[in-house]
């Protein structure tokens, strides 16, 4: 899987955090467009496709891709 967080859409929520379960994403010093910091995708590989993640993004920042 290839998980994207878009940075200037994704206003640092981290809702993807905490509702991921295999908790592919962490917090990172990168910060986006609004100045806060933002998540990544630091375990790509553990991703297992459920796009809870997307679905629940209020910003449509994320996107999952086979």
């Amino acid at each position: 899987m290839i998980v994207n967080v878009d940075s200037t859409c994704c206003k640092g929520c981290n809702i993807c955090v905490s509702v991921c379960p295999k908790q592919v994403f962490a917090l990172s010093q990168r910060r986006n467009s609004y100045g806060t910091t933002m998540p990544e995708a630091a375990r790509q590989k553990e991703c297992i496709g459920c796009k809870i993640c997307e679905k629940l993004c209020p910003d449509a920042a994320i996107n999952v891709e086979e």
